[in-house]
């Protein structure tokens, strides 16, 4: 749980460029891959990480202006990378103009239960990292190059022509 909004701004900003590095690499062909009949599709994924966050600040009481349409799935996966950086960024922005160190303790109405504010920025985070894992598979499986997040990824490792890890 973050305790110091400072925190949150600096993982925020090195998770949501994660995020949108990994959304940029996204073809508009690649969106339809899914790794089984039931499963969500790579651009239900990626849009979900989108709607998730304007649902989150709505959620948590946040003013915002529009509140993006799950289902309404773009077939633009530049479209899509577009506006997680446009929501990214509404993160962020009413995350430091509307909450403070000691409100992160306070308990607000989250998805039918209570949570702490702090809590919240932790699930966003969390939220993240969970479904960029499953989309890398999902990007492997169609064919696409994977970039790094917390180190090469198998992809770079192998352009610079070192053994991959185990």
């Amino acid at each position: 749980m973050f305790y110091k909004i400072s925190d949150f701004q600096k993982d925020w900003d090195i998770e949501s460029k994660a995020t949108l590095k990994l959304l940029r690499v996204l073809t508009d062909e690649s969106l339809q891959q899914k790794v089984d009949e039931e499963g969500r599709t790579l651009g239900r994924l990626a849009w979900h990480l989108v709607c998730s966050l304007d649902k989150t600040l709505v959620q948590a009481g946040f003013p915002i202006k529009e509140v993006t349409d799950e289902t309404e799935l773009p077939a633009s996966a530049k479209k899509i990378a577009d506006e997680y950086e446009n929501s990214a960024k509404e993160v962020i922005d009413n995350v430091t103009k509307n909450w403070q160190d000691e409100s992160l303790e306070e308990e607000i109405p989250m998805f039918r239960d209570k949570w702490r504010k702090g809590q919240v920025l932790t699930v966003l985070i969390r939220h993240q990292i969970h479904h960029r894992a499953q989309m890398t598979v999902l990007m492997r499986q169609a064919g696409l190059k994977v970039p790094g997040i917390y180190g090469p990824s198998r992809e770079e490792w192998e352009l610079m022509k070192m053994p991959p890890r185990e």
